[in-house]
């Protein structure tokens, strides 16, 4: 076999290998995302209680799950305690993130 496409083979596979890891640290994990926004409706929001918490430590986690207002695909975003009392069922509004990091929502009023 010649050395030629050996060398090729590696080449892409390298290649391959890299690319697979630049988008698995933007999409997956949100690494280096861009901002993004999306006016959403807040369908549920739930508390998660932390085990193995430290003392001086949030004992409990919070989520809101989302639904874009113009359709797609339902997603879920841990958010902080001030946001999850803030937010209700059936609000709706602009929320950033990035990645799976929630930045912001800014409340619509009707």
């Amino acid at each position: 076999m010649p050395t030629g496409i050996i060398v090729a083979i590696c080449i892409l596979f390298i290649f391959s290998f890299g690319y697979f890891i630049f988008s698995y640290r933007r999409h997956t994990l949100g690494l280096d995302a861009p901002e993004r926004k999306l006016d959403v409706m807040i369908l549920d929001k739930q508390s998660n209680k932390v085990i193995g918490a430290h003392p001086g430590e949030e004992d409990e986690e919070y989520w809101i799950y989302v639904e874009p207002i113009a359709g797609g695909p339902k997603r879920e975003f841990m958010v902080g305690i001030h946001y999850y009392h803030a937010l209700n069922p059936g609000d709706k509004g602009t929320m950033t993130y990035r990645g799976h990091q929630f930045m912001h929502f800014a409340l619509k009023r009707d």
